[in-house]
């Protein structure tokens, strides 16, 4: 008695989603953010707050954390990079020898987490040297970055989106960090 195998029984694994950058015309990030989440693509819009100057008064306004930038959260095949490229506002998807340069997983984790909580956030030049640095304790536990010490008892984390060659700053007390070994 010959049994045929059922084919409904096998699971089908897809590959998994990864982070890509979208760059949009200059100040576009909201307009692109808005028209990816209409077509259904799990999008990223990063943003912090800043002082406006008016000419007569200043007020705080949430700007993108990486101007220029939306960050998607797909798996990138052809009719989907071309469904983002034809979004208006949309300029390219940043890649490396013509194919989408996935960000790593963490470094969007930490920006993530950094949001969630009530941190002071400035932006920072993108920095190649320094030691890179883990939060071992706190709420921000497990947040990957580079520590620049500028006074006693403060100190600052910077994380950077390392294919954007941007980064942000964030402030706080004491913190415990370890060195994050490659």
């Amino acid at each position: 008695m010959d049994m045929e195998p059922n084919h409904s029984d096998k699971i089908i694994q897809t590959p998994p989603s990864a982070w890509f950058a979208v760059h949009t015309r200059s100040r576009h990030e909201q307009t692109v953010y808005d028209r990816l989440m209409s077509k259904s693509i799990s999008s990223f819009l990063p943003k912090m707050e800043v002082w406006s100057k008016r000419r007569d008064r200043q007020k705080r306004i949430r700007v993108p954390m990486f101007r220029g930038y939306v960050f998607i959260n797909t798996l990138l095949d052809n009719r989907l990079w071309l469904t983002v490229l034809q979004t208006p506002g949309v300029a390219r998807i940043i890649s490396v020898d013509g194919k989408p340069a996935p960000i790593p997983e963490h470094q969007i984790t930490s920006i993530q987490t950094v949001l969630e909580n009530d941190t002071v956030i400035t932006p920072y030049p993108y920095l190649n040297i320094g030691q890179r640095v883990m939060i071992v304790a706190g709420p921000l536990r497990g947040v990957e970055g580079i520590l620049v010490r500028f006074k006693s008892n403060q100190q600052r984390l910077i994380i950077s989106v390392d294919l954007l060659q941007q980064s942000v700053c964030v402030e706080m007390d004491t913190i415990e960090v370890e060195p994050i070994s490659f």
